[in-house]
């Protein structure tokens, strides 16, 4: 068998969106050092655009909210680079809020963000990806809260779960030239939060791996799905959790312990 070698996106062009900082600018970073080309969008231009082995990925800004900017995303990369192979929807998140109180516009802003937008970028990559020999592939950035809802994420939980549900029904719908997948993302820590060894968080006592995840674990996952390791993977939910968390009532009988 030869895979060659797995993880080199050389002459391969990416979208990751949300990717000027965070989880996206570590995905996109990635995938730069891997030799791809790169467009990153988000609302304002950053100071520095992610960056690899003196190479830059390219800034556009964009509403993905918005399905005609969404679109232009799309079109713009593949006039640049003369074709698309990733699209990595990470744009998304939500402050918390009381699901008794909360507003109509909150709601609808929520679930535009994080399920529609992803719909939209998906669509008009989808346009792209299926005329091209290689075809391409789809990754959706999702969350713990699909799975297990937390109090104060009512709409973001909602639209995540959405998200997964969505995966799912394009993967059926688009293979197989086009392959659609998830991955399920879990507590991840800031930057200024210190070193992945330990730490940062009372959350990491409740988590297996006994740290909180790092941006670049889930660009690792991300090279993983998009590419050559991962071609018969398709409609997947990927858990890049650490393991979940100890279920409560273990918790409080049993100390859960590094040791």
């Amino acid at each position: 068998m030869d895979i060659g070698d797995p993880i080199d996106f050389s002459g391969r062009a990416v979208i990751v969106t949300g990717g000027t900082k965070g989880i996206g600018a570590q995905i996109a970073t990635a995938f730069l050092a891997a030799g791809a080309e790169v467009m990153v969008c988000g609302r304002g231009e950053p100071a520095r655009p992610p960056s690899a082995d003196g190479r830059h990925a390219l800034f556009r800004a964009v509403d993905v909210r918005d399905p005609a900017a969404a679109a232009s995303l799309v079109a713009a990369a593949a006039d640049r680079f003369g074709r698309l192979d990733v699209l990595v929807n990470n744009a998304g998140g939500s402050p918390d809020a009381d699901a008794a109180t909360v507003s109509p516009r909150f709601v609808e802003k929520v679930v535009a963000l994080n399920l529609l937008a992803p719909f939209y970028l998906s669509q008009a990559a989808n346009l792209v990806m299926r005329e091209q020999p290689e075809g391409g592939s789809v990754i959706n950035i999702g969350s713990v809260s699909a799975h297990q809802p937390q109090p104060g994420t009512a709409a973001y939980t909602a639209a995540k779960a959405g998200l997964l549900a969505l995966t799912r029904a394009l993967a059926l719908e688009w293979a197989p030239r086009v392959r659609v997948n998830h991955i399920t993302v879990g507590p991840v820590r800031a930057p200024s939060a210190g070193s992945a060894e330990g730490g940062g968080s009372a959350r990491e006592g409740v988590i297996p791996m006994r740290r909180e995840a790092v941006p670049d674990d889930v660009a690792r996952a991300c090279l993983f799905l998009a590419g050559r390791l991962a071609p018969y993977v398709n409609g997947a939910d990927l858990a890049v959790h650490g393991g979940g968390e100890v279920p409560a009532r273990y918790l409080a009988g049993n100390p859960f312990s590094s040791s």
